[in-house]
Order: C-alpha cells, then sequence, then structure tokens
C-alpha cells in the first residue's frame, strides 16, 4: 500500500510504526456552526481512509478532536449570550448528527481541547525549558528561529513565511513569524490558571498536545484539509518534534478543498452549504459516492448536476444488488457447476483490481469505477439459469467493496418495494386522469421488474411473478 507524504511531497510505501496497528489524528471541526458540506469533504475522506485500512486488516486508533476554545467561539458565545461551554455542547451535538447522518463512523476518541488545559500548561513549560517559547506580560510565544526545519511541510522558508502569511502583527514578538502557544485572558474570556497568569491555550499546542497525550510521541498518520498545511500543521511539528526531538507524524495527508464555482466553499466567502442542507435533499450515499468519485487530492466542484449524477450511479449499483436479490429468492440451482466456477475467477478478480486501485493512494475514484465495472459484468452475465451460490458471491462481493466507501449497505428488499409502490400509485393516478399511454407504460416498467398486478375490491395490489 502507498499513500502520498505532503511531508515528502512522494507517494511512500506504507509501513505503519506498531506492524498492523495505526495511530491517526485527524483535526475535527471548532464547535462554534454547523459543518459545511466542505468540512464534510474532509471529513468522508479519512472517515473512508480509516475504513479501508480496518478492511485491509489494520487496527485503526482513531482520533479527531473537538476545538471548543478559540477566537471564533469566544465572539458566538458572546453575541448568544451564553458561556463558551454551552455553545461547545450545543455545536458538538450538532456535529454528531450530520457525521452520524453522512455514515461517519464515530472516532475512537473525541476529545477537547478543554479537556487538556494541565497537559497544554505542561506542554508550553518544556517549550519555554528548552529555548523554543518564551513569555511576554502573560502571552507565551513559540519562537519559530530556533526550530531549525520550520517551514519543512509547507515547502517554504522563513523569508517566504515572513512575507506571504496571515500573522498577527505584534511588535512585542521577537519575529513576525512567531505564534502564540499560549494567550493571556482578555476582558469576557474564559481563562485558566497557569505559571504565566490567567489564559488560555493558543490553537496549534491544543492539537499537539491532545495527539502527544493520546497516541505518543511519534504517530503513524496526521491528516486534516489542504488549508491546514499552513499554519497550522507547520506549527504542531514545530512544537511537538521542539519539545520531544523525535518526528511528529511518520505520514501527512491532507483533502483538497471543495469548490463552488471554482472558489473554495466557505464561511468567510459565504459561499457554503451546511452538511444538514444537503442532507435534506440527498441521500448519505449519494453524497458520499459525489465526494468520492474525485481523488482525494484532487479538487472538487460541488454542483447539483454532479450530485444527481452520482444519485444514477447510486442507482444503478442498487438495481444490480436488488435483482441479485431477487434471483435468490427464484432459482433452484444450489451449487456452482463446473463452468460457474471458471467464471467465479472473474467476480473474485474484481476485488484484487479494487484493492490495486486503493491501495494507490486510496484512489476512490478508480475503486469506484472498478465497482460499476463489476455491476455491469454481474448484470449481463448472472440471471435465472444461474446458481445461488454465485449469485451470492457476487451480491456479497459488491456489498463488500462498497463497505469501505460507504455505499451500497442498504437493504434493496425495502427500497424496492418502496419504488414497486410508487409506480402502482402513479398508473392509478394515470388511469383516474385517463391516461392510457402512461398507465400501460408503467404497466410495463413493472412488468420487467418481474411484478403484476391484480385488481381487487380492496384496490390494486401487486406480486412477484414467480
Amino acid at each position: 500500500m502507498k499513500l502520498y507524504n505532503t511531508l515528502t511531497r512522494k507517494k511512500e510505501e506504507f509501513i505503519p510504526i506498531n506492524g498492523k496497528e495505526v495511530n491517526m489524528y485527524v483535526c475535527g471541526p471548532t464547535v462554534y456552526n454547523f459543518f459545511h458540506i466542505g468540512n464534510g469533504r474532509t471529513f468522508i475522506v479519512f472517515d473512508t481512509i480509516r475504513k479501508y485500512l480496518e478492511y485491509r486488516g489494520y487496527k485503526v486508533n482513531f482520533v479527531q478532536n473537538f476545538t471548543d476554545i478559540d477566537d471564533k467561539m469566544i465572539k458566538r458565545a458572546n453575541e448568544d449570550g451564553i458561556t463558551v461551554k454551552e455553545l461547545g455542547d450545543r455545536f458538538i451535538e450538532e456535529y454528531y448528527k450530520d457525521a452520524d447522518g453522512l455514515n461517519i463512523k464515530r472516532a475512537t476518541i473525541n476529545p477537547r481541547a478543554t479537556e487538556f488545559i494541565e497537559d497544554i500548561i505542561e506542554f508550553v513549560q518544556e517549550l519555554i525549558k528548552k529555548g523554543y517559547a518564551y513569555e511576554i506580560n502573560g502571552d507565551v510565544y513559540f519562537e519559530t528561529k530556533k526550530f531549525n526545519e520550520y517551514g519543512k511541510l509547507s515547502g517554504q522558508n522563513l523569508e517566504d513565511l515572513q512575507a506571504g502569511a496571515r500573522i498577527d502583527i505584534d511588535e512585542r514578538k521577537k519575529d513576525s513569524t512567531d505564534f502564540a502557544i499560549w494567550k493571556k485572558q482578555k476582558p469576557g474570556e474564559p481563562a485558566w490558571d497557569s505559571p504565566w497568569g490567567k489564559g488560555r491555550p493558543g490553537w496549534h499546542i491544543e492539537c499537539s498536545c491532545m495527539a502527544h497525550k493520546l497516541l505518543g510521541e511519534t504517530i503513524d498518520i496526521h491528516a486534516g484539509g489542504f488549508d491546514l498545511i499552513f499554519p497550522h500543521h507547520e506549527n504542531e511539528i514545530a512544537q511537538s518534534e521542539g519539545r520531544t526531538g523525535k518526528p511528529f507524524a511518520k505520514y501527512w495527508m491532507h483533502s483538497a478543498f471543495l469548490n463552488v464555482d471554482n472558489e473554495k466553499m466557505s464561511k468567510s466567502l459565504n459561499n457554503f452549504f451546511t452538511a444538514r442542507e444537503v442532507l435534506q435533499k440527498y441521500d448519505a450515499e449519494v453524497i458520499r459516492l459525489f465526494m468520492l468519485s474525485g481523488h482525494y487530492r484532487t479538487q472538487l466542484n460541488f454542483s447539483e448536476e454532479l450530485l444527481e449524477s452520482a444519485k444514477a450511479g447510486l442507482d444503478r449499483v442498487y438495481n444490480a444488488l436488488g435483482n441479485l436479490e431477487n434471483l435468490l429468492d427464484e432459482v433452484e440451482k444450489e451449487q456452482m457447476d463446473s463452468e460457474e466456477k471458471e467464471y467465479s475467477k472473474i467476480i473474485e478478480g474484481y476485488k484484487e483490481k479494487y484493492i490495486e486501485k486503493m491501495d494507490d493512494d486510496f484512489n476512490t475514484a478508480d475503486g469506484i469505477s472498478v465497482i460499476f465495472d463489476m455491476v455491469r459484468e454481474v448484470n449481463t452475465n448472472i440471471n435465472r439459469n444461474s446458481s445461488k451460490e454465485i449469485i451470492k458471491l457476487a451480491l456479497n462481493l459488491i456489498r463488500e467493496l462498497g463497505a469501505p466507501l460507504g455505499i451500497g449497505q442498504k437493504s434493496t428488499k425495502i427500497s424496492l418495494e418502496n419504488e414497486i409502490e410508487e409506480l402502482v400509485n402513479k398508473r392509478q393516478q394515470a388511469r383516474k386522469e385517463k391516461n392510457w399511454a402512461l398507465s400501460d407504460q408503467i404497466r410495463d416498467e413493472l412488468k420487467d421488474m418481474g411484478i403484476i398486478l391484480e385488481d381487487t375490491p380492496q384496490g390494486v395490489r401487486w406480486k412477484k411473478i414467480n
């Protein structure tokens, strides 16, 4: 298995530190609002990567944090007239509703930054002791020039960063690139006691501390959106490696933006849709198929047209699954004959192709193409003359390959019955309106699905043709 490492800018063989156990940290949301579907892409991408690693036999310790103290949270809490904790509690709950709605598996641990204040203070003290940080009137800054490799993740040197980075101007700092790891309390802000007076942690130190505390000094994978490479992840590396003298993460992974009209979707540009809004219109599997239809390092453009295309693709998968489940009820032959045993190798070959694509830097786009190819294969070659054994093999394999992606996992029995009921009702309405052409068209469509209609005193009923 190979993955692209942002740190080295190349694909590398994936070799975890502890054999088949993977320690993975993904930067989570700042919980001051509902997350938008652009954030949702990041969450879906790394949920899929985690599930695929588990499919390949790895035990994944998956940590995704909640940033529950920062400037945005303080501003929103003051506007709403509630405490920062109350705001955090509310939007952590809302996060789970939307993440569950997108079929995102719960993290092994979802730590909150405010649960680690003592550990963060100890972390800051260590950095001061080692000469990497300094205190000015209650604020503590990390001195970037002391960390010789600063800029190695973003690929920029300090001079470039000084010229182009979005950094708060503070004349008290030794250098413009120095960043706050502890912030002195301002009026109206929550604060904790520290050796430097009342204050709160900086954003970057929170993730360094939680990853260190929960997963160890060197972790396998650290991940997040592309926009976190600088300054967030760059600063995490400086702090963590400054403290331990060891590599912070072996592999760094970043997902590309979800765009609207070729601009990054963001709250600041007000061009975003919340995950909840999109979930009201589209099923989670449709959203996941859309999100994973492009490689995670490739920017994706959000549009209803592309979501509708994903919906059509998902319908093809479920039609195949529905046909296979119906065939299981209909065919009589139990075991594969010699010809089918030979053909089964073609079916099983799709699993090898899928793994080959997914093992190449989690190429979900190509993985999905393999599933579609298999669906076409099955639709063409498995029929009422097939055995239950070969039907089950195809049915189970489509579901198996779809599982890490989060598609093709629902029962087709319910969805098929709903579809039939809907067509029967449409036909009844067409007959009422004396639209005989449409009525006949629907009847023929139902017949093709193996359904016949019966008129009874209680109304029209349908049954399967045996």
